[in-house]
């Protein structure tokens, strides 16, 4: 069941995953705690924020693990801060839907039979961080999973490209990696270290439409004590504002999920 849920609610799940804290180092890094002035970074990186109503992906997905691996289609559907539908579907079959609000998360798997009907506060809670509407959608679009301009950082420079480092959290380390050139999000770093928990999501690649630059390939990396799990996400099909339906209901017989 579990592969199934994590591709139909991909931060949902990686967030759950405790992995290990792998810290990225350069000895000719400087930090320096950003100023009014220096948030240009972050200032261009807005720049880029899609303009779209709608937004309709067909992707293929494969999600693996050190026991097994799985290749799958994802129909996903975005009405813009309004709610998200994905269809998980495996030979054709449909094998998870969830639909996603800033207020509620539904799903359900065809493996269990099982269905979850909730709020991202209980979500939050028996996932052990905060998770949120906007997270989600972010990370599908290829916005920074937090608002950076609201946070405080210290900025570095490794591989050419801007590291910034959020300087509030100490026991969850947030680190977020922008291109010199557009200040796309090319990866992301959430990490855990008394936890042995470690995030990352990397975008290899982008195209440019009419609604602005959208991530055609997401790759999501979990490393914990009992293994390494990867989803990969590649967009096949993209286009924008067409008029969408987002069909839900969770078939009859099916057991609901009590997350306490």
């Amino acid at each position: 069941m579990k592969r199934y849920i994590a591709l139909v609610l991909v931060t949902a799940f990686m967030v759950s995953c405790k992995s290990k804290a792998v810290a990225v180092q350069n000895n000719n890094d400087t930090k320096e705690v950003i100023t009014k002035v220096d948030r240009k970074a972050i200032d261009k990186h807005y720049d880029n924020k899609l303009d779209f109503s709608t937004l309709y992906i067909k992707a293929s997905a494969k999600y693996a693990d050190e026991k097994q691996s799985q290749n799958v289609t994802a129909d996903i559907r975005i009405e813009k801060d309004k709610q998200i539908l994905v269809s998980v579907r495996f030979l054709g079959i449909t094998m998870a839907k969830a639909l996603i609000t800033p207020t509620s998360v539904s799903y359900y798997e065809k493996i269990n039979s099982t269905y979850y009907d909730g709020d991202f506060s209980s979500l939050s809670k028996w996932l052990g961080t905060e998770l949120d509407y906007s997270k989600v959608q972010n990370l599908l679009v290829g916005e920074a999973l937090d608002d950076l301009r609201k946070g405080k950082y210290a900025q570095t420079i490794v591989e050419n490209l801007f590291k910034l480092e959020d300087e509030k959290e100490a026991s969850i380390k947030k680190s977020f990696y922008l291109d010199a050139d557009k200040y796309l999000v090319q990866k992301e770093e959430i990490s855990q270290p008394s936890e042995n928990r470690l995030l990352q999501i990397s975008y290899a690649d982008s195209k440019t439409y009419n609604q602005g630059i959208l991530p055609t390939s997401i790759e999501i990396s979990a490393i914990q004590p009992k293994g390494k799990t990867n989803i990969n996400l590649n967009y096949n099909t993209i286009s924008f504002n067409e008029e969408l339906s987002f069909p839900y209901s969770v078939p009859s017989g099916y057991k609901k999920v009590i997350i306490k």
